[in-house]
């Protein structure tokens, strides 16, 4: 269990996109978050008090999580100092890096010596089994994007918490270190050997009652050279009644690669549903979730309507503008 408060550690990002395990915990579990710490050079911002190790303390901050999610998830050397005096200041670590706080062996030695704790929640906890392909009972509703970091975790979130102010049986499911540390249960999906990973998607939801809606965090996406393997995991172990379309207008290119240039959501919808319904004959698309967040109010109105005219499909800003059109749609 990692213990809260938490100190959010933006290190050096450089920018708030690369910083968005902290941006997540931030905007959906603001209590657990006493305040952040950032080196020079860093442009992520929270809009959280600034505070240094010793004042985190005195707030009462347990853990020092890595807020940054950077290409690779590597602890970068220039962490190091700042990490190894947060455990000295009497603090536990956590991170979601791909780079494993277990495999340095200066924070191993620290962390014991100073009886403080490193968690890596992107360590499987579950020994997952291949996937089956059977159908399960319940529903499910998938986020998928057209890009990787652009709204599919808020999407199911907002949905999630819209099902369940209507007193709907709704479960949000996590996929990813963010949506871990937010919810404390989950499964770190980019960390599963590749063969089990739709089978960790079929153990996430499980069969369920028939009005049970799990809705699950999508990761990746379909279209990235990179990250393709887990967004097929997703689609093909979560045999999706529903695909909601995580989009953030103007994107030039693929993120990090910016020789890939961004796909439409017509070519989304249509490389989507193609997809699950090789799992799912009856999967659709019921909705298109936008982030409209480098938009100003008139323009993300504006921008919102004319997706929807476009699409035919009901269109938001979840974060924004609420998920309610979006639970209407699911029927």
């Amino acid at each position: 269990m990692i213990q809260t408060p938490y100190l959010l550690f933006l290190g050096d990002a450089p920018d708030t996109l690369a910083a968005k395990v902290a941006q997540g915990i931030k905007d959906w579990r603001p209590e657990l978050a006493v305040g952040q710490l950032r080196l020079p050079g860093c442009n992520a911002d929270m809009g959280i008090d600034d505070l240094t190790l010793d004042e985190a303390v005195a707030k009462g901050a347990k853990t020092l999580v890595i807020g940054v999610a950077n290409r690779g998830g590597l602890i970068s050397e220039s962490w190091m100092g700042m990490l190894k005096s947060a455990l000295a200041a009497g603090m536990d670590l956590a991170s979601g890096l791909h780079k494993y706080l277990g495999d340095e062996p200066a924070l191993v030695d620290l962390a014991r010596q100073h009886g403080r704790t490193l968690h890596d929640v992107r360590i499987p906890s579950v020994a997952y089994p291949i996937a089956n392909g059977k159908k399960r009972g319940g529903k499910r509703c998938l986020a998928v994007g057209s890009d990787c970091s652009i709204g599919k975790m808020y999407t199911a979130l907002c949905v999630e918490r819209e099902m369940r102010q209507r007193g709907m049986n709704a479960t949000f499911r996590a996929t990813g270190q963010t949506g871990i540390l937010i919810t404390g249960s989950g499964v770190p999906l980019d960390a599963v050997v590749a063969d089990f990973m739709a089978g960790a998607v079929e153990y996430l939801t499980p069969d369920n009652d028939a009005d049970h809606w799990d809705l699950i965090e999508g990761q990746g996406s379909i279209f990235h050279p990179s990250y393709s393997g887990v967004s097929m995991a997703l689609i093909h172990g979560g045999q999706p009644d529903a695909l909601i379309l995580c989009d953030e207008p103007n994107r030039p290119h693929m993120r990090g690669l910016p020789e890939y240039r961004a796909q439409s959501l017509e070519q989304l919808r249509e490389t989507a549903l193609l997809l699950g319904r090789i799992v799912n004959p009856d999967c659709r698309v019921t909705g298109i979730a936008l982030n409209t967040s480098a938009m100003d109010g008139d323009e993300a109105a504006e921008h919102v309507a004319m997706v929807e005219k476009q699409m035919g499909l009901p269109t938001v800003d979840p974060y924004r503008h609420g998920a309610e059109r979006l639970v209407d749609a699911l029927g």
